[in-house]
C-alpha cells in the first residue's frame, strides 16, 4: 500500500525532525490565550504535505496550520495532518508529543499512523486490518472496572472563557476511577487507549486532525469511540470518549451524571 509508506515516510521523517530541534530557541506565536504554534510545527506541516505532494499531487489536505490548504480533491482521497500534536509540550521542552496522519477516502478514515518519535513508537492502523505498534498487534485492555482505570483527558483552549471546560467531568471522574493521566497531546493519549497503557479517554473541542488517525487505531484496536451520550462519533464533532469497550457505559453515565 503505497499510501502506507508515503504516510509512514513523512510521519517519521517529520518527528525525527522535530526530536532534533526540541529544546532550542524558537519563535513562538499565540492564536488563542494559551494556543500556541512555533515555527516546528509549520516546518513539520511543510514537510508532511511536500513528501504527500510528490506521489500525489491531486490528493486534499487538512492540516492544522494551513486547515484550508484543499478542503476537496479528485476520487474524494484526503489527508489529515497534525504535524505537531503537543505544540505547548515541546514549546516547554516537555518530551511529550507526535505526529499524526489521517488518510480519508469518500468521507471514511481507512488508514492512520501516530508517531511519536521520543520513543520512537510508530502506531499505524488499516480498516478492517487490526492496530499495530512498531509491527506488534495491540488491543485494548481487558480492565472492566472504572475504579481499576487509568483515565486521560484534556482541556479545551477556551477553558478560561466558557464553562464547557471540561472541569466538571475531569471532578467527577476523579472520585470514581484509579487515576487520571492530562499529558497534553489527545493523539497519544488515544494511541495509548488503543496499546492499553489507559483504559479510557475522553475530551471536548478536538480537531479533526487530532483524532483522525487515533481514534482509527483505537477501533482497530477493538475499542470503542462515540460521542459522550454513545452516538456515532465523528472527528468532525466536539466530544470524543474512547475506551477499551467495557466500561464504556460507566463513562457515558459518568459524563451523563457527574
Amino acid at each position: 500500500m503505497d499510501i502506507k509508506n508515503t504516510a509512514l515516510h513523512a510521519a517519521k521523517t517529520a518527528g525525527l525532525l522535530l526530536r532534533e530541534k526540541i529544546g532550542a530557541k524558537r519563535r513562538i506565536e499565540h492564536k488563542g490565550a494559551i494556543d500556541l504554534v512555533t515555527e516546528m510545527d509549520k516546518r513539520s506541516e511543510a514537510l508532511i504535505i511536500r513528501e504527500i505532494k510528490k506521489k500525489y499531487p491531486d490528493h486534499g489536505i487538512m492540516a492544522e496550520e494551513s486547515a484550508s490548504l484543499t478542503a476537496t480533491a479528485k476520487h474524494g482521497c484526503r489527508w489529515i495532518i497534525d504535524p505537531l500534536d503537543g505544540t505547548t509540550n515541546y514549546a516547554h521542552g516537555l518530551p511529550v508529543f507526535c505526529v499524526s496522519i489521517g488518510f480519508e477516502k469518500a468521507g471514511k478514515i481507512i488508514f492512520g499512523v501516530v508517531y511519536n518519535p521520543m520513543l520512537d513508537e510508530m502506531f499505524v492502523a488499516e480498516k478492517g486490518r487490526g492496530a499495530r505498534l512498531n509491527g506488534k498487534k495491540i488491543k485494548v485492555s481487558a480492565i472492566g472496572s472504572l475504579d481499576s482505570s487509568l483515565l486521560a483527558t484534556g482541556f479545551p483552549y477556551d477553558i478560561r472563557t466558557t464553562k464547557k471546560n471540561n472541569l466538571d467531568h475531569f471532578k467527577a471522574f476523579a472520585v470514581r476511577a484509579q487515576a487520571i493521566r492530562r499529558a497534553g497531546a489527545a493523539a497519544l493519549d488515544l494511541c495509548y487507549v488503543a496499546c492499553s497503557r489507559f483504559d479510557g479517554f475522553w475530551e471536548l473541542k478536538l480537531k479533526p486532525w487530532d483524532t483522525a488517525a487515533a481514534s482509527m487505531i483505537v477501533k482497530e484496536a477493538g475499542g470503542r469511540v462515540t460521542g459522550f451520550a454513545g452516538g456515532r462519533f465523528s472527528i468532525y464533532g466536539d466530544e470524543c470518549l474512547a475506551s477499551n469497550g467495557l466500561i464504556h457505559h460507566d463513562m457515558m453515565n459518568v459524563l451523563k451524571n457527574g
